[in-house]
């Protein structure tokens, strides 16, 4: 059955194209009797209106744009395509189209490109970073948009899962079954992330009136060699627990208690704030924090969705997890 057009429901109905086009985007003064009829035509004929006819009539373009960091490193790729799988199917869901847009760092100029050329209706920032120029982009040009992930200012938009209170509760768990001589090695220390992790880790130690050791945190650890050499150190040192900031970091540093014959966890307990596929497979299984990453990209997609259609939106969407106890701990 070929698909019909605005011109044949207003041939059928005896009106105007225009009638037909401002009687669908509910834009002009229609009857409610003339909207009533062309919406039980299309409806029985299964009128679906192209995406430019569409955009014409509501002024909009159905794409918004995903932010990617170029930067980040091989283990964080299923995360990110976890999330654009999710944000793609909520889009999709709302004849919504996603463009994803790649920057290094907070190298603004690809996002600039698309903001200035009108390509777009919203944006979802995959990542934020500490003094983030990429919100302030977005912010200048007055364009809807959704962070996922902590930001400095408490008034913009963001979903995320419950990052502090997980990572709070993991530490609590080990810190009721050992001492207080644990290790913590985290990344990048500009992602904000990175700061809410370390965050929930302190809060498990203030409310167990117990004190951090300085000489065992380490953050900015971002190659091999270098989580090398803190596992080595914290192994002198005698940490009873190295908690990994995420499955990468948690990955290597396995590999290197098992090339160095370093008994887990009876020489030395391990445990992750983030799981993955690097992780599940070890054995002993590891202690970890699971979230839903797909279900975080549908979220931020929606709530985005929502803010363009200016329906009201929470200011902030924490999404829960899972704490997986395992033998590592």
């Amino acid at each position: 059955m070929p698909r019909i057009t605005i011109a044949d429901v207003a041939e059928a109905l005896g009106i105007s194209k225009t009638t037909v086009s401002r009687a669908i985007s509910g834009k002009g003064r229609i009857s409610e009797e003339t909207v009533r009829r062309v919406k039980e035509y299309i409806e029985v004929n299964d009128y679906k209106p192209n995406v430019i006819a569409k955009s014409l009539a509501q002024s909009k373009t159905f794409n918004i744009a995903m932010i990617l960091p170029a930067d980040c490193n091989i283990a964080e790729l299923p995360f990110f395509q976890s999330c654009m799988y999710g944000v793609c199917e909520a889009a999709a869901a709302r004849d919504y189209d996603v463009l994803a847009v790649y920057t290094m760092g907070n190298d603004t100029k690809n996002l600039e490109r698309i903001l200035i050329n009108n390509k777009i209706d919203g944006v979802i920032l995959s990542r934020t970073m500490v003094d983030d120029e990429l919100i302030k982009e977005v912010r200048k040009r007055n364009i809807p948009f959704v962070a996922i992930g902590a930001t400095e200012d408490d008034k913009i938009v963001r979903v995320d899962h419950d990052h502090r209170s997980a990572c709070r509760e993991l530490t609590s768990l080990i810190l009721q079954s050992s001492g207080d001589r644990i290790a913590l090695i985290g990344g990048n220390n500009t992602h904000m992330v990175t700061r809410l992790r370390y965050l929930g880790f302190t809060d498990a130690f203030k409310a167990d009136e117990r004190s951090i050791h300085p000489e065992l945190i380490f953050l900015n650890a971002e190659t091999a060699e270098s989580i090398d050499e803190i596992t080595e150190e914290l192994l002198i040192k005698d940490a009873e627990c190295i908690v990994c900031m995420d499955d990468m970091i948690c990955s290597r540093v396995l590999q290197k208690l098992t090339k160095d014959r370093v008994s887990v966890p009876g020489k030395v307990k391990v445990a992750s704030f983030y799981n993955s596929s690097l992780l599940e497979t070890h054995v002993p299984a590891v202690t970890s924090l699971e979230f839903d990453v797909k279900k975080l990209g549908e979220t931020a997609a929606n709530v985005l969705l929502n803010l363009i259609d200016g329906v009201q939106v929470p200011s902030v969407t924490l999404l829960p997890y899972r704490l997986n106890v395992r033998e590592t701990v």
